[in-house]
């Protein structure tokens, strides 16, 4: 099993940033009744971000602007301006509402080459995607120790915010919506993935980012993604109805995912309705794409996404994709409409085996009512592809083309249309009994312990007949399933009866 403890540790040590200050540090105020050669207190708040930029700054020193006012950025910070770790140089809102920082084209926020730096209730805003905005909502360039927490960013070409080549990075509570590349996007230099590391990015929701009218030769319109980075931990976050308007057809974009990318962890996360161009063959919720290594995809749900639900990719010229893993998911009617046509999309256009190796895909849920379970593209070639307790339903082709040499061992595959289908010893052919009169699926996160669609029913036979991996993959100990319940050590599918 894979473990993140740097998470755990990081969370303790960069949230508590505070507004300590030392006898140097002070704190400014802006208001748009202020005026630029006031003193800049409360009582006497500056007028522009231009003024602030214009400051010698120390460590503890906070920017407040008066909540419900608005300025024109963008707001700089460089590498003469930096914090330390109990006084950060802080920028967020003061009185009622949040302030709103316009980048109009360019950026709201630009920190580079800094540290230690809290950015917190406000709205970026940028004049949108196709009315002349060429940057990101909120960059953050080879910096550390970044707090980033309840914004609203919208409007920028980009990204919403941006994490580049930087490390501890910590991202909550963002809505990023209306952006052309991305809602969040984090990368590093490419192929190397030590260049951008420990991210975290987790309660934030990603909707309605269109795609980047500019880009037409590669993806646009992603939720969440990270690329050429390393141990970056997305967990309690949603992706929707993004990727509608990517200006060409191809790879990309999808709801939550990563590449060229190692110890990645995405965990109780919601991906639906996100959309690609027409014919494109993503524009799914989860993947797993070229060049990523030990990383997981863990007790997230997919539903209704275009492209499938969960993507399994590897293209050429990535570095190899090798010991992922796939577990305690659900996919509902995924893939309906790109080239994916499954729940579950397999494809490898290196041709080369040896670049695609070692994926375990166990205790997973997959529903499909026009389409398949899996899906394997032409190109496909793997090795060491394992597949265990999983409960795949479709409507007629539960899985298409040739597994090749991939092992299939306790899974239960029910055919909609046709019921009984042929299986292989050691597999099952049953109905598990799911309870899908309840047409509402969650939109948010907190909903996920209490999503009881794909639980099998407690008097099937399907209960504990699966195969024991307690000591597979390296699994210690019991996991929970994928409403938070301890997993039955022979349970089969995501999701069980308490």
């Amino acid at each position: 099993m894979i473990l993140f403890v740097f998470n755990l540790l990081y969370s303790k040590s960069v949230v508590s940033q505070s507004l300590q200050m030392n006898s140097k540090s002070k704190a400014y105020y802006l208001s748009s009744t202020g005026d630029d050669n006031n003193a800049g207190t409360i009582k006497s708040p500056w007028k522009t971000i231009k003024k602030i930029n214009a400051v010698t700054l120390f460590p503890g020193d906070s920017f407040f602007l008066k909540g419900g006012d608005s300025f024109n950025g963008p707001f700089l910070l460089d590498n003469s301006s930096h914090g330390k770790k109990d006084m950060p140089i802080v920028i967020t809102s003061y009185g009622e509402g949040r302030a709103v920082l316009y980048g109009g084209k360019s950026s709201a926020i630009q920190i580079k080459n800094t540290r230690f730096v809290t950015i917190q209730n406000l709205e970026l805003k940028g004049v949108g995607r196709k009315n002349g905005n060429t940057s990101d909502g909120l960059l953050i360039s080879n910096s550390d120790n970044i707090i980033v927490t309840d914004l609203d960013v919208s409007g920028f070409r980009n990204a919403g915010v941006s994490v580049y080549t930087s490390s501890f990075v910590h991202i909550t509570k963002v809505e990023a919506h209306e952006n052309g590349f991305a809602g969040i996007a984090v990368s590093g230099v490419y192929q190397n993935k030590a260049s951008c590391t420990n991210i975290y990015i987790g309660y934030c929701n990603a909707f309605n980012n269109p795609g980047s009218p500019v880009i037409l030769d590669n993806h646009s319109g992603n939720g969440i993604v990270a690329g050429s980075c390393s141990k970056v931990l997305i967990e309690y976050c949603t992706a929707t109805n993004n990727g509608w308007d990517m200006p060409r057809k191809g790879n990309g974009p999808v709801g939550i995912w990563c590449y060229e990318a190692d110890s990645v962890t995405i965990q109780h996360c919601i991906s639906y309705l996100n959309k690609t161009s027409a014919g494109g063959g993503d524009g799914g919720g989860f993947d797993l794409d070229g060049g990523v290594t030990n990383s997981i995809i863990q007790y997230c749900l997919s539903y209704q996404n275009q492209g499938s639900g969960y993507g399994i990719f590897q293209y050429a010229g990535a570095s190899a994709w090798l010991n992922n893993i796939i577990r305690f998911n659900i996919s509902e009617n995924d893939g309906e409409v790109s080239e994916a046509g499954a729940g579950i999309y397999i494809w490898n256009s290196s041709e080369d085996s040896m670049q695609f190796q070692n994926c375990s895909f166990y205790n997973n849920t997959i529903y499909n009512r026009k389409g398949a379970a899996i899906n394997y593209a032409p190109l496909s070639k793997r090795k060491g592809f394992v597949f265990y307790n999983n409960i795949f339903v479709a409507a007629e082709s539960l899985l298409k083309r040739n597994k090749l040499n991939d092992i299939f061992f306790a899974n239960d595959w029910w055919s909609i249309k046709n019921k009984s289908v042929q299986v292989n010893p050691g597999e099952f052919n049953i109905d598990p009994g799911f309870n899908l009169t309840d047409d509402l699926n969650p939109t948010s996160c907190d909903k996920l312990a209490n999503f009881n669609r794909y639980k099998i029913a407690a008097s099937s036979p399907l209960q504990n007949s699966g195969i024991d991996l307690t000591n597979m993959f390296g699994i210690a100990t019991l996991v929970n399933d994928f409403n938070g319940d301890p997993a039955p050590v022979k349970g089969i599918g995501a999701c069980f009866k308490k």
